[in-house]
């Protein structure tokens, strides 16, 4: 799009737009179809993430008990395990979807509210307007 940008990371309606933290346009009436093209690719790359840290806590299930740790040790920790889950995945190691029982049950609460507006970055909704085209400039998917 001839505009260099940053990493961003996904989240939903519930966080503020910031030029770091890349969410969905308010579902209403008003939305255009690129915009709700927008919506829906990021609802399937945000599915995507969530299906990773799915796997990603089946398999070393230690994650789900963090408090059996010290906080110092904790970010070395979830390091090792992405470094270890990324190599199992690379060597297409088994996944036993057994593992998956009992995970969905650990999920942290999300807050319920939209962050108040005056959270959000004025500057963001240009990134956000971007990616809308970029997305829109890739075609079907």
């Amino acid at each position: 799009m001839g505009k260099a940008q940053k990493y961003v990371l996904l989240g939903d309606v519930t966080y503020p737009l910031q030029d770091w933290i890349l969410k969905p346009y308010q579902e209403d009436e008003t939305l255009t179809q690129q915009q709700l093209q927008f919506n829906y690719r990021l609802k399937r790359a945000h599915s995507v993430i969530e299906n990773a840290f799915l796997r990603l806590k089946a398999r070393w299930q230690i994650l789900l008990k963090c408090d059996d740790c010290s906080l110092e040790l904790l970010p070395t920790l979830v390091l090792a395990c992405c470094i270890l889950h990324n190599i199992c995945e690379a060597h297409d190691n088994p996944f036993n979807e057994e593992w998956l029982e009992g995970t969905e049950l650990t999920e942290l609460p999300k807050p319920c509210q939209p962050a108040p507006a005056a959270m959000e970055d004025g500057q963001a909704e240009q990134v956000r307007e971007l990616m809308c085209q970029y997305f829109e400039s890739c075609g079907e998917g």
